[in-house]
């Protein structure tokens, strides 16, 4: 069985995810470096890791497998996912794939000097409506294609 990981510290698709999850009944793990509240009856565990800045992403990516879902916003910790063979959504309901991760690495490298060098200020957009519709969607279709995946390898 497939599992999704939540990198949940600042996820603000969480319920998108409960939802698709109980759809499929799937276990969900929302990785965090606090307490959070998690809610009953919806296969969530609650994984408070230690502080660190990659504490939670060193925990997805050593208890991920291939197939399993992520989701994340953090494009190092996607990238590492990716290599491991899991799919990877982020919380705009953009899947991040091998095709686009490397842009998607370089795009972020480029913000973070224009942002040290005071050119570029804030961080990225809100979610929209759009955005959380978009995320249930692609979530819903990269959990089919793992469980497809992962009964057509069982036979």
């Amino acid at each position: 069985m497939i599992a999704i990981f939540i990198d949940g510290d600042a996820c603000p698709v969480k319920d998108e995810v409960y939802a698709v999850a109980t759809r499929y009944g799937l276990q969900v793990g929302l990785v965090a470096n606090s307490r959070m509240y998690v809610p009953e009856g919806f296969g969530v565990q609650l994984i408070v890791v230690d502080e660190g800045p990659d504490a939670a992403d060193d925990f997805i990516v050593e208890n991920a497998h291939a197939g399993d879902v992520i989701v994340t916003a953090d494009i190092p910790l996607a990238a590492r996912c990716l290599e491991i063979g899991a799919r990877v959504i982020g919380s705009d309901g953009r899947p991040f794939t091998e095709d686009r991760i490397g842009n998607a690495l370089a795009s972020r490298e480029l913000n973070q000097q224009l942002r040290e060098a005071g050119v570029l200020a804030g961080g990225p957009s809100g979610i929209t409506a759009k955005d959380r519709s978009r995320f249930a969607s692609k979530l819903d279709e990269l959990v089919q294609r793992s469980l497809r995946e992962l009964e057509a390898a069982e036979r």
